[in-house]
C-alpha cells in the first residue's frame, strides 16, 4: 500500500485585470465614432489610430483611480496596485504612440485640443471616482459631452476638419446620452428607495425630465424646418424614456433584471444613432 503523500498547497496569487466593466460607457463611447466614420464617407488608417487612443484613454481611468486611491485614500500598499501600474503604464504607451502618428500627420493643433480636453476630463473623472461622487449631476453631464465627442475626433482622423455636420452630430448624441444616463440612474435610485412616494423624489429623476422634454421639443422643432429623420429620431427618444421614467412608479417594473434594462437602453441608443445619421447624411 502506497504512503500518501503530503501534498503542499501553493496560492497562486490573485490577478488583477482592469477591463472596462461599463459596458453602456464603451457603447457611448465607440457609437459617436462609428456614427462620424460614417458620415465622414472615407476610410483612413487615421481612424484607427484614433479609435485605439480612444479606447486605451477609457481603459486607463480604473486603474488610475486605483493608483490614486492607493496615494490618497488607502493606508497600506494594497495587492492591486502594482497591476495597475503596469496596465496604466501600457495603456500611456498605446495614447502616445497613437497621439504621436495623429499629431505627425496633423492637423496637430486640433488634436492637441481634443487630447488636452481628454486628458482634463480623465482627471476629473479620477477625482469623482475617488471621492464617490459620480452621480454629481454636472459630472453626468460632462460625461455625456465627453464620451459623445469621439465624433469630433473620428471627424477628425478621417477628413483633417471637424465639419459642421459633426458638431451637429456630436450635440444631438450628447443630449441623448445625458437623457440615457439620468434616466438609468433613475431608476437605479428607484429600486433603492422603493415605494412610489420616495420614486419620485430621487435624485436622477428630474434632470431626467428635464432632458426629456428637451429632447422632445428639439424633435418638434426639427419636425417643423423639415427634417423629419432628426426629429423622429428625437421624438421617438424622448417617448421612450418618458415611458420608462412613467413605469418607474410601479414595483414590478422595477424588478426587471438590470441586463435587460441595459440591452434594452442600448437599442434605443442604436436606433436614435442611427437614425440621426440617415437625418445628416
Amino acid at each position: 500500500m502506497r504512503r500518501a503523500g503530503r501534498q503542499n498547497t501553493v496560492m497562486r496569487p490573485a490577478r488583477y485585470t482592469f477591463f472596462p466593466r461599463e459596458h453602456g460607457a464603451v457603447a457611448m463611447l465607440l457609437t459617436p465614432f462609428v456614427a462620424a466614420a460614417v458620415l465622414a464617407r472615407t476610410l483612413r488608417w487615421q481612424e484607427a489610430a484614433a479609435v485605439l487612443a480612444i479606447v486605451a484613454a477609457f481603459a486607463m481611468k480604473d486603474p488610475l483611480v486605483v493608483l490614486a486611491r492607493q496615494r490618497r485614500v488607502w493606508k497600506q500598499p494594497h495587492p492591486e496596485t502594482p497591476a495597475a501600474v503596469r496596465w496604466a503604464a501600457a495603456e500611456a504607451v498605446v495614447i502616445a504612440v497613437c497621439g504621436l502618428a495623429l499629431g505627425v500627420t496633423g492637423p496637430w493643433i486640433a488634436y492637441a485640443v481634443l487630447f488636452g480636453g481628454a486628458a482634463a476630463f480623465a482627471a476629473l473623472a479620477v477625482w469623482v471616482n475617488v471621492r464617490n461622487r459620480q452621480r454629481a449631476a454636472l459630472f453626468q453631464v460632462a460625461s455625456a459631452l465627453a464620451l459623445t465627442s469621439t465624433s469630433l475626433t473620428a471627424a477628425l482622423a478621417a477628413t483633417r476638419t471637424i465639419p459642421l455636420w459633426c458638431w451637429r452630430l456630436w450635440l444631438l448624441l450628447a443630449v441623448q446620452a445625458a437623457a440615457g444616463i439620468f434616466t438609468v440612474h433613475a431608476r437605479l435610485e428607484a429600486r433603492i428607495a422603493g415605494g412610489a412616494e420616495r420614486v419620485d423624489k430621487t435624485a436622477s429623476r428630474r434632470p431626467a425630465l428635464a432632458f426629456g422634454v428637451l429632447l422632445g421639443l428639439s424633435g418638434v422643432t426639427a419636425v417643423a424646418a423639415g427634417n423629419y429623420w432628426i426629429g423622429g429620431a428625437l421624438l421617438f427618444t424622448a417617448v421612450a424614456y418618458a415611458v420608462d421614467l412613467r413605469q418607474q412608479l410601479h414595483p414590478k417594473s422595477l424588478r426587471t433584471p438590470l441586463t435587460t434594462v441595459g440591452i434594452r437602453t442600448l437599442s434605443f441608443s442604436l436606433i436614435y444613432a442611427a437614425m440621426v445619421v440617415v437625418g445628416l447624411w
